[in-house]
């Protein structure tokens, strides 16, 4: 075959091979395009994106491997935000990390005495955010949490991988996630620090309620933790971007929890016994809110329900206890006995309490409810003193006037009687 012939075919494979690269790589980026603008994902928009990301990948040349990758990456993960499976945001997180691990090809050989060009902070922040959509261990907390924190330290959005506007949304996301990271930590400083981008969202006020709650404002407290609550309720009912799904989500029924501890000590106890039911009906195993509500409805004078609430709260401790043995459970059970005011039952289960695994919150509760059925059933003086000294250690939703009352009706030289070494 004569030379010329054989360069003019090699060229016109050469022209087809180029032609079909083009090809699949400008329907990769229209599919990727519809993914991203997509309100909610669509499933199946994501799959054909994934698809469509995998062929271009097979004969893309090197340079365009970095934004293909992470084309993939972010369809993977739209994907992912429908079906929720863990296992499918691992794999979104393998893509993009092949996408950082392409990035040296894609910016090419640098001039000599000029660095690489950082990856850029939004596709190494989303891959860390889609590791923390796994319910992970502490381990992967930390390390996502340096992750996103060095992506914000210096943050640099190159649109050689992704738009602008789509690395700083990624971005955005990351600083929820530092700021969750911080409530686990219980640091509400470092917490309100990272939210403080966004005043009025649903974090930022929660995170405000947790400082009020610290400074014993119950009643700004109980505001802000109401405000959160509908700020997450209104984002939950609204259709959200990809980028958006992926924020930290509270757990609601605990949130309730919350926002009902907070109206009871605000002096609200109707708005906290509604509340406190609504995070009962969300999650039937939160013995806490089980109590609080019991206490929400004495406080309001509906008695019989609040029976049943202690009674409630006790089974529910003991079903949720190792081998049946929980203290939590007998505070409780002790309580309903006192209300009945059968004292010496009530004070039998109230040291059974203090003899099994009891959260450290409720113990000094415990202590004193016993020394107040030991009051109420006659034995005045040593209880008395001892009540009277626990009362500053008790939880503030312990009964304090009303134990207060009670040791007051004690004869005054009861009370002054020694306190046994048994007692101490």
């Amino acid at each position: 075959m004569p030379f010329r012939i054989l360069l003019f075919l090699t060229g016109c494979v050469l022209f087809a091979a180029d032609q079909q690269q083009t090809a699949l790589e400008l329907r990769a980026q229209g599919d990727f395009d519809l993914v991203v603008g997509s309100i909610p994902p669509q499933i199946q928009d994501s799959e054909r994106c994934i698809q469509s990301q995998v062929a271009a990948i097979a004969v893309a040349a090197p340079p365009a491997l970095s934004s293909l990758y992470f084309q993939e990456g972010f369809c993977r993960i739209a994907a992912a935000a429908v079906t929720q499976r863990p296992a499918d945001f691992l794999e979104a997180a393998a893509a993009l990390q092949k996408s950082m691990d392409a990035w040296p090809e894609t910016v090419g050989r640098m001039p000599k005495n000029y660095g690489l060009p950082p990856v850029p902070s939004g596709l190494r922040a989303l891959a860390a955010v889609a590791r923390l959509q796994t319910q992970p261990d502490t381990a992967t907390v930390d390390q996502a949490r340096q992750e996103i924190a060095a992506s914000l330290e210096t943050p640099a959005c190159i649109s050689v991988v992704m738009p602008e506007t789509l690395c700083q949304s990624i971005l955005g996301v990351g600083r929820q996630w530092l700021g969750w990271a911080a409530l686990q930590r219980v640091d509400l400083v470092e917490a309100s620090r990272q939210f403080s981008g966004r005043p009025e969202s649903a974090w930022s006020l929660w995170t405000g309620g947790l400082i009020a709650s610290n400074n014993r404002a119950e009643g700004e407290a109980s505001v802000r933790f109401r405000r959160a609550f509908e700020a997450w309720t209104r984002a939950r009912n609204e259709p959200a971007t990809v980028v958006g799904r992926l924020a930290p989500k509270p757990d609601m029924p605990r949130v309730l929890l919350r926002l009902g501890s907070a109206e009871i000590l605000a002096g609200e106890p109707a708005a906290a016994a509604a509340t406190l039911d609504a995070a009962v009906k969300a999650d039937p195993t939160l013995v806490r809110a089980i109590y609080l509500r019991a206490r929400a409805e004495e406080l309001i004078g509906k008695s019989e329900q609040a029976l049943a609430d202690y009674s409630l709260a006790s089974r529910a401790a003991f079903a949720g206890a190792r081998d049946l043995a929980s203290g939590e459970a007998h505070l409780y059970r002790g309580i309903q006995f006192y209300r009945r005011k059968d004292y010496p039952h009530a004070e039998d289960e109230f040291s059974s309490a203090l003899n099994f695994a009891i959260p450290e919150e409720l113990l000094h509760d415990a202590e004193a409810w016993r020394h107040m059925a030991a009051l109420a059933g006659g034995a005045c003086g040593e209880s008395r003193v001892l009540l009277e000294a626990l009362l500053t250690r008790c939880s503030p939703y312990f009964p304090a006037p009303e134990a207060r009352a009670l040791a007051a009706a004690c004869p005054r030289s009861a009370a002054a009687a020694p306190i046994s070494s048994a007692a101490r």
